[in-house]
């Protein structure tokens, strides 16, 4: 890869504010993490949804974007099945198709405890090239 991916996308000042890290990035796969914190709960005292879901977005804009395209996410799902109980969620997301200016990507979002929290599904717009 020609581009540093890693310092690109610590640029997302959102994700990396709020404590989010990419571990892996190559052409349509990338994983990353979060150590849950304070400022990731809700009143209920359990993660908010929209910490685990812009963790799933941040791996999703890494996955897609190192296919050396400028992607940008159209429509996207999520799926939460449990709360974590561990202290640090992961995100894995890979590519599921590709054509000329659509593609598909799925996002699964697990705990250090191994519970399958989550599962996130995003269509991306291939723009350009980055």
């Amino acid at each position: 890869m020609d581009k540093n991916w890693y310092e690109f996308f610590e640029r997302d000042r959102f994700a990396y504010q709020n404590g989010m890290r990419l571990t892996h990035i190559e052409p349509g796969m990338a994983e990353a993490v979060m150590a849950i914190e304070d400022r990731h709960l809700n009143a209920a005292n359990i993660v908010q949804g929209g910490a685990i879901f812009t963790l799933a977005d941040y791996a999703f804009a890494a996955a897609s974007n190192a296919c050396g395209t400028f992607t940008l996410g159209v429509n996207c799902t999520i799926n939460y099945f449990k709360s974590p109980k561990g202290r640090i969620l992961y995100a894995k997301a890979r590519r599921l198709s590709s054509g000329k200016k659509l593609c598909t990507y799925q996002v699964d979002i697990t705990d250090d405890e191994g519970e399958y929290i989550a599962c996130y599904t995003a269509m991306g717009y291939i723009k350009s090239s980055t």
